[in-house]
């Protein structure tokens, strides 16, 4: 069995990064972090797109899957497997990368989060930022551009809202896990 997690850390104005396509300052939070990289650990594969993965080392050598159109479908290479999921469907790819399952971690960006929107998450898991904004920033999903929340898409995709914890009470930073 599979489970797919997407993890994003966002502003109130549900911004990823900035009007450069860089995580600001703002959105750096050391609790953050430790959680999000203790859920990598339990995780199987790591997929994330090809920018995310060039400007990430992978020090620990997580099992990546690279979301990019440079090759025709699926594709192991010494860094992890690339993906095209225009030449191969996410059933048929994740069966190869991990036929016994396991948990799939999906850290972004926008592109591969919105993929996987269409795919179905399991669970996702969101970190905000409180009382940060990033005006013409990146949005966590496409639709955020035209005023819907990063809540409001969840619920319409049909995951609920876990409950509410406090990660980092200077910010303060707040995660919440929604679940199908």
């Amino acid at each position: 069995m599979i489970e797919i997690h997407g993890y994003a850390i966002v502003s109130d104005d549900d911004r990823i990064a900035d009007a450069e396509g860089r995580m600001p300052e703002a959105l750096r939070s050391e609790a953050d972090w430790a959680y999000f990289q203790a859920e990598l650990d339990r995780s199987a594969a790591t997929v994330l797109g090809r920018l995310g993965h060039e400007a990430h080392p992978n020090p620990r050598g997580r099992l990546r899957v690279v979301v990019s159109s440079s090759v025709a479908d699926l594709e192991r290479r010494s860094d992890g497997w690339w993906w095209n999921p225009q030449g191969l469907v996410w059933n048929e790819a994740v069966n190869t990368i991990l036929p016994e399952g396991g948990r799939v971690a999906v850290p972004g960006g926008r592109r591969v989060f919105d993929l996987f929107l269409g795919i179905g998450y399991t669970a996702f898991h969101l970190t905000r930022a409180e009382g940060v904004r990033i005006p013409g920033g990146t949005v966590l999903f496409s639709a955020c551009e035209s005023g819907a929340s990063a809540e409001a898409i969840l619920a319409n995709k049909g995951l609920r809202p876990g409950q509410r914890q406090i990660l980092d009470p200077k910010g303060p930073v707040s995660l919440t896990i929604w679940r199908r």
